[in-house]
């Protein structure tokens, strides 16, 4: 299609998570729009959107104006014009909906508002650097829940009561949403207390003394994708359906508002040929690249003789027999969100493992792993456990309940599996989903002992938050931050204010394999200087071992290496060696 003489103005909106556009012609109609999360390619969504305009619209002439948290960047390399993202929203409400008193908008990871009152300039508030309250923390519960964000609304629609969640960093937020899950309530209530979180979070952290007076106007992509997360904020607010205006294309309004601006903000007309090209160009051109750490791996060859070296240990296995009595030794490891199980034969072997997740309820995991070991063997009778023992969170529920014969407590069991990996071993650094536990080892001895209290920073959660923030399972996330080239240096951060830094890395043109890479520094950044406050390295020693479901990403045991100059120990069960431990501690004990 040949439109080379059409002009229209342009609004373009790159958030954190998403790209919005929005193109008008010159009386003001909306003639094309799109909404697509960029999953940190920003070049690659662009390009796509611009083939999608090419085929709606042909090779037309364009006024470009770039707005959104991440947009600044690519707006400045460019020589686009930009405009910030409230100022956008807040002219498309001006010339559009002169009725609205209040303006509520709520993306990925912040939101804002903003009050009008004739005569005055527009009073703008937005969410400082905590995530609560944004889409970004309705996303992980989704997760948590392992369905689609659309599927918590339909939840929510059937919900009967609404209990109490904080909406605060989504990290910690889990604790009280799996408390919630261990005492049966249902997934509606819970999908529904979490969008009454979120609209309180909202109304409290922003209104800050203002009324909230109607018409109130609602947009953003979780309003206009989530109906169920509007009606709650009007419940909040005590408005009727009447007093609130949720627009057709709720989800670009910024992007609207910057094709508005275009006229006094474009700084040229350019035709989308030239856009295409130059968007493309993008791909292959030189890049200078500031703030980069150095590579985990240089090559596939150079990862595969890492592997091969001495300091994975390959734990012993051997299979389970049940043709006749066997005495065997159990290790579980109930932990908060994961239950872990161990089988030993009398030499020390592993004949059998088992890994599940609770869903909020340890007891009923752990009956469930018994239940599938008993349906594996042929003969189970024959199955004798001769000595067991039980570590983690739900230790003393399971002990209980089970008759085990012993209790231990995590930091032992991790122990007596690290020296198993390493006799001589001078360090242990365990990370779970939303702990962590540092052992530091003297002349065979435990000498101290660290583990983090409020802050989950150099924890699992911290990196599966983000992977799967940007569309990625956190396994290929791993396997692409190895080979990663120009690694980022994300810093010492929290989960929430590690934001900043992505969107900074994401506006530089960063692409999402040195993104990861960077997430695995910054996880051992996190736990060794801002966690575990060492002062210095020399303190961990000569010989460290890492266990942990966090350190099946090799990549951040490399990122360990590098940092300390040290080879790292690890097995090839990094996940399971508190039920390991738990296991040797059941049969050494039973043989002595």
């Amino acid at each position: 299609m040949e439109n080379s003489e059409k002009l229209y103005r342009v609004g373009v909106d790159i958030g954190s998570t998403t790209m919005k556009v929005a193109a008008m012609d010159d009386t003001g109609a909306l003639v094309f729009s799109a909404y697509q999360r960029h999953q940190a390619d920003i070049r690659g969504t662009a390009a796509d959107i611009a083939k999608q305009f090419y085929n709606t619209l042909g090779n037309c002439r364009l006024k470009l104006v770039i707005t959104g948290s991440v947009g600044m960047g690519y707006a400045h390399r460019l020589g686009i014009g930009f405009v910030q993202e409230v100022v956008a929203a807040a002219e498309m409400v001006k010339q559009r909906y002169p009725e609205v008193s209040t303006f509520i908008d709520m993306g990925g990871e912040d939101s804002k508002m903003i009050f009008f009152e004739k005569g005055k300039v527009p009073d703008i508030r937005m969410n400082g650097s905590c995530a609560g309250g944004t889409g970004a923390f309705i996303d992980q519960t989704a997760m948590l829940f392992h369905v689609e964000t659309k599927e918590l609304n339909a939840l929510a629609a059937q919900a009967e009561n609404i209990h109490p969640i904080a909406s605060r960093c989504g990290v910690f937020s889990k604790t009280d949403i799996q408390n919630l899950m261990s005492r049966n309530i249902s997934r509606a209530d819970i999908a529904a207390s979490v969008f009454n979180a979120v609209a309180m979070q909202v109304v409290a952290s922003l209104a800050r003394g203002m009324d909230i007076t109607p018409t109130v106007f609602f947009c953003g992509g979780p309003f206009a994708f989530l109906p169920e997360l509007q009606k709650h904020f009007r419940r909040v607010l005590g408005l009727t359906e009447e007093q609130c205006l949720l627009p057709e294309n709720a989800q670009i309004i910024p992007a609207s508002g910057c094709a508005l601006l275009a006229d006094e903000q474009s700084t040229g007309i350019l035709t989308l040929d030239e856009l295409i090209r130059t968007i493309e160009a993008g791909h292959t051109e030189e890049q200078h690249f500031e703030n980069r750490l150095p590579r985990l791996f240089v090559s596939q060859e150079d990862y595969d003789l890492w592997l091969k070296a001495e300091n994975i240990y390959y734990v012993p296995r051997a299979e389970l027999q049940s043709d006749s009595p066997t005495p065997y030794f159990l290790g579980v490891d109930s932990g908060s969100t994961t239950t872990k199980l161990v089988l030993l034969n009398a030499h020390g072997d592993i004949v059998y493992t088992d890994y599940q997740r609770n869903e909020g309820d340890s007891f009923k995991a752990f009956c469930g792993m018994l239940q599938t070991l008993y349906r594996s063997v042929t003969q189970p009778q024959n199955i004798v456990i001769a000595a067991s023992a039980v570590t983690g969170y739900g230790e003393n529920l399971i002990k209980t309940a089970f008759n085990f014969d012993f209790g231990i407590v995590e930091t032992m069991a991790h122990f007596s599996a690290a020296k198993q990996v390493e006799p001589n071993v001078s360090f242990v650094l365990d990370i779970g989903g939303q702990d962590m536990k540092a052992i530091f080892v003297e002349n065979g001895s435990i000498r101290r002992m660290e583990i983090n209290e409020a802050c989950s920073s150099g924890c699992g959660s911290f990196i599966e938050t983000f992977a799967n923030m940007m569309g990625y399972p956190v396994a290929e996330f791993a396997k692409l931050s190895c080979f990663a080239p120009h690694p980022c240096d994300l810093g010492t951060r929290c989960t929430v204010f590690m934001n900043s830094k992505v969107k900074q890395a994401m506006q530089e043109g960063a692409e999402v394999n040195d993104i990861a890479a960077g997430f695995s520094y910054s996880v051992v950044k996190n736990c060794l200087f801002k966690v575990l406050k060492i002062k210095n390295i020399e303190e961990l020693g000569k010989h460290i071992v890492v266990q942990g479901g966090t350190f099946r990403n090799h990549s951040i045991v490399r990122a360990l290496e590098k940092m300390t100059g040290c080879q790292v120990s690890f097995s090839d069960i990094p996940e399971l060696m508190g039920a390991y431990g738990a296991a040797l501690y059941a049969m050494r004990h039973h043989q002595k």
